[in-house]
């Protein structure tokens, strides 16, 4: 172990020296050396030292003026929603989703469309040769768009290919697993090289001013595959969902340092790629001409966005002795248990003995905790076979005390609801009264709802 070294430090110029001595060599004092009590210097310490050898840098002042960075609209305006009103120039953007989803075919058809309004863009596939991008944007309707094509795996060389003259508005590389980098060992998709290939691409384009949207592949679970911190290196996070058997696709910002998160884009699926939705809430409700015992309308918020869908619930009474199922499909199992345990505890209905399957139409995934209300007049309603009216929509979140709570943007929802036809609202007590042509009924307790429901006196 190397033996640490005293430092010794002139009171009066602020010297320092390795020993000590009774007159101060630089300002010529006496005795005004005296041992330092910091921590003790070692010689690795003496040479790692970060706190100087450095350049200064330069702070500014939160009031400092300067000009906001210019955002490139692509012309889709679900897509620019979801990133906060178009690309920044000089940003980082992630976008993951499962195989097939269309995650290349939204950026073509957003590189086409940018290109064709002047923008200088680059596509660069490491998983399909040119001419299979090209086949594509042909299917699309995007032949004559002037997006310059490539196909590489190597981040040298399209660093080096686009750090001469003028580099592009956008880049977009598909994907970030298939790209290597000759300055780490390994196969492309391993995690060191993820994080690296990512490094020297954002660098490239925070240093260039350069869009760059990364596509990334996604575990079983759905997370985006690769090294957690790659999330962390970039600007924004989309994740692109949808069921393959329905038509419809979600664009959800996870992270957005330019924008609002939890802002979301809704496309449908055609022959002719994908094309926006304008009303997302038709996508979930079906013919809603005559009430269902069993059915609900929830009005769920998306970020700043208000979604209308339709929560069905089935219960089938079993014989005696046979052990219920519980099934669910775009909602939390464990609040599904927890609202039962609260219709049974508190408001004395029985679920023990019958089955309970809960839907949410369209493949919609709700994790809003207001949905509660909803699901429990689905449930009650399935039990008693008596429909809620089709003009109704429920809000409101449950406590295990049977309170029906207050629900955040409770506005947002009633005017969406509003604007569609509905007429009544089953929401919280405290939710204002009469609002934009619907009539409010509230609740305190789960128990009044039932008894609403059960046309209890």
């Amino acid at each position: 172990m190397a033996k640490p070294q005293r430092r010794y430090v002139c009171q009066s110029c602020g010297s320092v020296s390795s020993k000590w001595a009774g007159q101060c060599l630089d300002c010529s004092e006496w005795n005004t050396i005296v041992e330092d009590a910091s921590a003790v210097v070692t010689p690795f310490r003496a040479r790692h030292d970060l706190q100087s050898g450095g350049q200064a840098v330069e702070l500014v002042g939160l009031d400092t003026d300067i000009p906001l960075p210019e955002r490139m609209e692509s012309a889709i305006a679900e897509f620019d929603r979801a990133l906060g009103g178009g690309f920044v120039a000089g940003s980082a953007t992630l976008i993951g989703g499962d195989p097939g989803i269309g995650k290349s075919t939204l950026l073509l058809q957003a590189a086409a469309r940018l290109a064709k309004s002047g923008r200088a863009v680059a596509y660069v596939s490491g998983e399909e040769a040119a001419d299979q991008v090209r086949l594509r944007a042909r299917r699309l309707g995007l032949g004559d768009a002037p997006v310059q094509l490539a196909a590489a795996t190597s981040v040298r060389d399209i660093l080096t290919t686009f750090g001469k003259g003028n580099p592009p508005a956008l880049l977009v590389i598909d994907s970030i697993q298939t790209m290597h980098s000759d300055l780490i060992e390994g196969a492309p998709g391993t995690v060191s090289q993820v994080r690296a290939s990512a490094q020297e691409l954002i660098r490239f384009a925070k240093e260039r001013g350069t869009a760059l949207v990364l596509v990334g592949h996604v575990t079983k679970d759905g997370s985006i595959a690769g090294p957690r911190v790659l999330e962390h290196m970039v600007d924004t996070v989309l994740s692109f969902e949808g069921e393959r058997s329905h038509q419809f696709r979600i664009l959800r910002a996870i992270k957005n340092r330019f924008g609002g998160t939890d802002e979301i884009g809704v496309f449908a699926m055609e022959e002719q790629g994908l094309s926006e939705v304008a009303n997302p809430s038709s996508l979930f409700l079906t013919d809603r001409g005559e009430a269902v015992a069993g059915t609900v309308v929830f009005p769920a918020l998306e970020g700043t966005r208000p979604v209308l869908v339709e929560i069905q619930a089935l219960v089938v009474r079993l014989a005696s002795g046979a052990t219920p199922r519980r099934a669910v499909v775009g909602w939390d199992s464990g609040r599904l248990a927890m609202i039962l345990a609260v219709l049974e505890a508190r408001c004395g209905l029985s679920f023990s003995t019958c089955e309970v399957y809960l839907n949410v139409a369209g493949g919609y995934r709700l994790s809003d905790p207001a949905a509660d209300l909803a699901v429990a007049a689905a449930l009650v309603s399935a039990l008693s076979e008596q429909p809620v009216p089709a003009t109704s929509i429920a809000f409101g979140e449950i406590s295990l005390s049977g309170e029906v709570r207050p629900v955040s943007l409770a506005g947002l929802r009633l005017k969406e609801a509003a604007k569609l036809g509905f007429e009544q609202a089953l929401a919280p007590a405290k939710t204002r009264e009469d609002r934009d042509g619907l009539t409010i009924t509230g609740f305190s307790k789960l128990g009044g709802l039932v008894d609403f429901l059960l046309r209890r006196g």
